[in-house]
């Protein structure tokens, strides 16, 4: 099976899932946030450093539940800020057409 590659932003996504979920957990070691969660530490360890930048589901809601997180923060928080859009490109105005005579 061929995974398709990830975009920009889900990587960038996954990157800052990764760094809310260590800043969440503070000074506690990974490997004890990993047991509590049912993780190996090396799961744990390739989500924050962006490694596994799209955790199943579970993983995640493992984890929130854990470090005292709602999977809304999760959301709010990961989701990239959109791109601004484009400037729009004035249109000449056109020169009025001379009246028939």
């Amino acid at each position: 099976m061929v995974r398709t590659p990830l975009t920009p932003e889900e990587r960038e996504r996954g990157e800052r899932l990764g760094l809310l979920l260590r800043s969440a957990r503070g000074e506690r070691s990974m490997v004890e946030i990993a047991a509590a969660a049912g993780l190996s530490a090396e799961t744990l360890r390739k989500i924050e450093t962006g490694r596994a930048p799209t955790p199943a589901f579970f993983t995640v809601a493992a984890l929130a539940r854990v470090l005292g997180l709602s999977m809304d923060e999760l959301v709010v928080l990961c989701t990239p800020a959109p791109a601004p859009a484009p400037a729009a490109t004035p249109v000449p105005a056109l020169a009025p057409t001379p009246a028939p005579v």
